[in-house]
Parts: C-alpha cells; structure tokens; sequence
C-alpha cells in the first residue's frame, strides 16, 4: 500500500516500523502493533487529523480490543472503508455509526426501539437512511468508473501414477490409524493434518515433514518404523503428475504466469524443476526480506516467467502484470484461496484473470474443489461476499476444522463424498440467506434511484 501511495499519488506516506516511524506527517500501520504497548501509549497521547481504517467490518463488535482502542484515539476527522458494514445483524451498524459518530443514531436502546425489528429487519427505513445519509457513502462496484475484469476458473482433473497413489493411501491409512488411537482427539494431530494435506502438494513436503516426526520419537516407538514405510513409499516415486502437468500449461500460456503453493519444500521442486526445464522462474515467500522482495518483484515483472510463491509470502503483493494463476495446490480454508487471488484480480487489472485449479482424483482435493467451485461458486463470487458466508457458518466451528474430522472419520469415498455434500449444503444455504438479505440491507446503504 505504502509504495502504491508513494508512486501513484505522490503521497509521502511511510510504513510504520519502529516506534520513531509514528514522528511522520503519513503512517501506515496494522492495528495489531498500534494497539500494543509501546505504540499505543504513543498514539493515544497525540491528535490526529484524520484516520482511516481499511476493512472497517472487523470493528463492528465495540467489546473488542480494536474497537474499544479506536474509539480511545484522539482524532478530528475518521473514514472507515469496507465492503460489508453489516454481516450478521444490525448491531454491527450501529457501532460502526457510533464509532464514527457517537450520537448519530441514538443510544443502543434508542436506536433498537426506533429502527430494529429484529437483528437483521430494519424498520422506518427512511428514517434511518435519511440519518445514515448524513455519514455514509454507498459506492456500487458496478456503478463506478472502476471496472474489474472476469474471472475464468480451469479445474485440472489429474491421475495420480500408481507409485503416488499409494503413498496417497499409505499418508491416509497412517493419519487415520494415529487419529483413533488419540481416541479422536484433533488437537494432538496437528502435524498429521499437515501430512495429510502435503501429500496432495508433494513428495518432498511429505518427506520433510516425516524426517521431523521421526525425529521427536523415541527410539524404540513403533511409530518410526511406519514412518520409514512410508519414506520408501516416496523414494519409489519417479515423478510428479502436478508438476509435469504445470509445465504443460504454462507452455501453452507463454505469457507470465503466478504459482501458488502452502508449503516451502513443493515451492523448492519447483523452482528446481522448472528450471532444469529451461523455464526462469523466482520464488517469493515470507521469510524474505523487504529488499530481497522487492528484487523477486523486479525479476518477475522484467525477465522471468514464473513467479512461485507460499501462502506467507503471497500477502502484500500485486502483480496487476500478470493475468494467470496456478493453485498448484488447495488450502483447506476458503479465505486463503480468495486472498490468493486477490493478488492478481485487483484494481489496474486490464485482463480477465484466467485461474487454473490443479486437482488430483479421488484424493481429499478433489472433494475440496467440488466444495469450492460447485456448491458455493466462491471463484466468481463477488470481493466481500464469501467472509459473510464464512463468518455465520464458522460460529460453530471452522471449515477447516470440519474438513479433518470428514477426512478423518469417514470410513470410505462414499461417506466423504456425503459429508462433504453435506457441508456444501450448509454453506449454500447460508449464501442463499445472505442474497436474500442484502435487498433490505441495501436500503439501508444507499439512497434509491
């Protein structure tokens, strides 16, 4: 943000780093340092002219640190910015109103009485928009001058080798036969959730995390032997059908093309296959520096064709250059998919951005994607939109968290498949709710024409 408000708008903002950065005129920080000490103290202790705050919705709960923190400061002027000022009920409006401007709608009571006929039904709707009009701004995506372009989604079906498929089975069988033996006990099978969820990625993330479970096991466990199973499992292995596949697509783009992976060990392959390949190609991942991110950055807009990145180090970047992107594997969690695309599907995109899904049949993958693609369309979903679903299903519990004990106590492909639709169900029944709601929603955010 800070080098696109420098470069585009000539505006001399910095980014905060150290405690002196708060001494500039423009400082852009993450709420999360602002609010500890040393810098709270800091910042509480002066007064500023103005203050915006991205991604305003994540105020909307005033028992909050954030909130409670931000209502503290000391400011003339605030602009709260975001896409979805009301994600589950009508509360969430009235504190960001309150935190803008207290008063504006009344007390809590008040405003309850006069505009809440239940927690997402407003009544005296002109009223209330006549009061909203007064410090809201509702800009449509679709009725400014900003166009984004489309979205065009690939699903890559692929069949495993049969030297693969059984390392597949053999991850699966081990992490199912660990789980019930922890009596079904989900927070002692972290690393093994990694495991099942690397061997749809790669062998050499497999064996990286394998070497290291060995390592923490005494000597006389059992458990180390199954380990080595495994390990000859992948030394078996020849080649690599995602990779041989991704060759293959980015040949047949030719132009510049992004790659996204969870984990460091696949991105290594990678970047090692594809240049004994003839392809020039630069990693970017979290661990970096700013400078040697930057420089990746420059290598990837000028003479390389291929960028590979980690989740880790995918936040942060725009590359509005490039137009096509590789899931060379899923994330479990829906939001970081949309975050990844987000990296290139953005403001100064002059192209359809083309979004090819690599998915390995009859693996956990491929029922991922179905969940994704087919049950709640989130690849063409509108910026905005999938963070509500999430939110209200997650209430009880995270996709993620319902993705492992799926993959962890189905019996068969019958039964996942089932669960999985299952959860489809759920989370299609709320994106429904949530369409039908934005109508009465939408009155309260902008003047009819």
């Amino acid at each position: 943000m800070v080098r696109e408000l420098n470069s585009k708008f000539g505006i001399p903002a910095v980014a905060q780093k150290k405690a002196y950065s708060w001494g500039n005129d423009i400082v852009v920080a993450s709420m999360d340092t602002a609010k500890r000490d040393p810098h709270q103290e800091l910042l509480l202790s002066q007064e500023y002219d103005m203050l915006i705050i991205d991604e305003a919705h994540k105020l909307k709960n005033k028992k909050t640190s954030n909130y409670q923190f931000i209502q503290k400061l000391r400011k003339k002027y605030c602009l709260l910015l975001t896409a979805t000022p009301v994600q589950n009920d009508l509360s969430e409006l009235f504190n960001l109103i309150t935190l803008l401007k207290p008063g504006q709608l009344g007390g809590q009571g008040q405003f309850a009485a006069n505009f809440v006929v239940d927690k997402r039904r407003p009544k005296n709707q002109d009223q209330l928009k006549e009061e909203l009009a007064k410090v809201m701004i509702r800009n449509r995506r679709g009725e400014g001058e900003v166009k984004f372009t489309k979205r065009s989604v690939r699903n890559v079906a692929l069949t495993l080798s049969p030297e693969e498929q059984s390392l597949y089975d053999g991850v699966t069988s081990f992490v199912k036969d660990q789980y019930q033996a922890a009596g079904g006990n989900l927070s002692s099978m972290l690393s093994l959730v990694t495991l099942q969820r690397e061997v749809c990625s790669s062998r050499d993330a497999v064996f990286v995390t394998l070497v290291n479970l060995s390592k923490k096991l005494p000597e006389d466990s059992p458990l180390r032997e199954k380990i080595w199973e495994l390990v000859y499992l992948i030394k078996a292995i020849k080649s690599n059908t995602k990779a041989e596949k991704t060759i293959e697509l980015i040949k047949q783009m030719d132009e510049k093309v992004i790659i996204f992976t969870e984990y460091r060990a696949t991105q290594e392959y990678l970047l090692n296959y594809f240049r004994d390949h003839g392809l020039i190609c630069v990693p970017y991942r979290g661990g970096m520096n700013r400078g040697k991110k930057d420089w990746m950055m420059d290598l990837f807009r000028g003479r390389a064709q291929v960028m590979i990145a980690t989740e880790a180090g995918g936040e942060g970047i725009n590359l509005q250059f490039c137009h096509h992107m590789i899931n060379f594997d899923l994330p479990w969690n829906p939001m970081r998919v949309e975050q990844r695309i987000g990296r290139v599907h953005r403001l100064g995109q002059t192209h359809d951005v083309q979004i090819y899904n690599l998915s390995t049949t009859g693996t956990i993958e491929e029922h991922i994607l179905n969940l994704l693609h087919e049950k709640i369309n989130m690849f063409e979903m509108v910026i905005g939109g999938l963070d509500v679903i999430l939110e209200r299903f997650e209430k009880k519990e995270s996709i993620e968290k319902s993705l492992y004990k799926i993959m962890l106590e189905a019996g068969n492909e019958d039964e996942i498949r089932q669960r999985i639709n299952k959860l489809g169900e759920s989370l299609h029944d709320i994106k429904q709710d949530v369409e039908q709601e934005s109508s009465q929603i939408e009155t309260l955010r902008e003047e009819e024409a």
